[in-house]
């Protein structure tokens, strides 16, 4: 309404840019309307071209090798494609898509515009099941290559973007640095001039939590089994150590092992960093699985590993202690005691204290329990009546009279 005033009527329509188009198309046939398409007309294109020319006008003179251009219906690629490859065609034009919506990339590698059966709609700016036949036209003529990035690696590219520059981009506005990132690892690219189009920042607040959690490209992730004996604990841990562990989620299972989940970051100058980790689990009969990549690991088991168990005698506690480097560790050190623990959680959300949910096989008549905490220095608060914590990790059948 701002560009129209009293002249233009907002209809909103669809969940997605497809059904959008496909009622914009019956109002052009049963209202006599003009379609302005979004991508797929020449004016379009050509007016989105003009990217590529205040991209050249600011280099000249000097070293241009490629330019990255998020792709969704393809408009934006045909237009920069189509004026660098005419007045600079040794400068490289490479579009990119998110994986699960890459329309384009399809095409091209059939030779003809292809009708994707679903998108993602993650990065939703750029979610188009088909791409327009004249951006499908110019890119299979002039466009050098393509690329396809994950979910993780837009978030990684949103997250990078707000370091450098304090902009926060939508997940479609974030493709062309995602793709140049990739480009770059997977090529060994050093000494060349790269330029990412970053193209919108319509980033809707609650998503937000999603980029955080999943930004962290440095981050991998172990399910490792341990014997339950006291010291194993500890023991997984400094094998680790001092790498950054950012989750630790343990719940007793049987006496005789313990399954751990845990997030670390890798040293960035060790080659082969995580590799040597897994060996020395390996070696220290710490058998673990490497799930990383695994979609279903990082959406929801990882919030939900543990669980109910049968743990007579627990005890809950929440502790808080000032998040720095080695912290988890002075904490998990000062944890040594004669009692099992039962339960451990803890996730470096970035905050300046951390946060650790302890559950301890100790009764509610023991004496010596508060002057150990009391000694610990941390702050803690007991949540053994929690309500939440009775109905979710509590069996029944672990209940006990003190």
């Amino acid at each position: 309404r701002q560009h129209g005033g009293s002249t233009v009527e907002v209809r909103l329509f669809g969940n997605n840019y497809d059904e959008a188009a496909a009622e914009a198309k019956r109002l052009q046939m049963q209202e006599g309307m003009s379609m302005i398409h979004p991508f797929d007309d020449p004016y379009v294109i050509a007016g989105q071209g003009t990217i590529g020319m205040e991209i050249l006008k600011s280099s000249v003179s000097t070293p241009l090798d490629a330019i990255f251009v998020c792709c969704g219906g393809g408009g934006m690629l045909a237009g920069i494609a189509a004026y660098v490859k005419r007045v600079r065609p040794n400068v490289k034009v490479i579009g990119v898509e998110a994986a699960d919506a890459a329309g384009m990339t399809a095409s091209l590698r059939e030779g003809q515009v292809v009708t994707l059966d679903s998108v993602g709609l993650f990065a939703d700016g750029a979610a188009v099941k088909t791409i327009g036949s004249e951006t499908f036209r110019i890119c299979n003529k002039l466009v050098d290559d393509m690329i396809t990035v994950s979910t993780d690696q837009i978030c990684n590219a949103i997250k990078l973007s707000y370091n450098d520059a304090r902009v926060i981009l939508e997940p479609a506005g974030a493709l062309g640095v995602a793709g140049m990132k990739k480009y770059i690892e997977e090529n060994n690219i050093t000494g060349q001039t790269l330029v990412a189009i970053t193209s919108g920042a319509n980033m809707d607040f609650d998503r937000l939590r999603f980029v955080s959690e999943r930004a962290d490209g440095s981050e991998r992730t172990l399910a490792v089994t341990i014997p339950e004996t006291a010291g194993t604990f500890r023991a997984l841990y400094e094998l680790i150590w001092p790498r950054n562990v950012t989750q630790f989620s343990y719940r007793f299972e049987s006496e005789s092992k313990a399954n751990i989940l845990i997030s670390f970051q890798p040293i960035v100058n060790i080659e082969n960093d995580f590799d040597n980790v897994v060996e020395q689990l390996n070696k220290n009969d710490f058998k673990c699985l490497d799930i990383s990549e695994n979609e279903l690991a990082k959406v929801h088991i990882r919030h939900m590993a543990g669980g109910r168990s049968i743990v007579p005698k627990e005890r809950l506690f929440r502790f808080n202690f000032p998040e720095s480097p080695g912290a988890l560790q002075r904490f998990l050190t000062s944890l040594d005691m004669d009692w099992n623990v039962s339960l451990f959680h803890y996730r470096n959300h970035g905050d300046d204290v951390g946060r650790v949910l302890v559950g301890i096989q100790v009764g509610r008549s023991c004496q010596r329990l508060h002057q150990f905490l009391d000694n610990l220095g941390y702050s803690y608060v007991e949540e053994t009546d929690n309500a939440a914590y009775l109905r979710f990790l509590r069996n029944s059948d672990s209940e006990e009279k003190n």
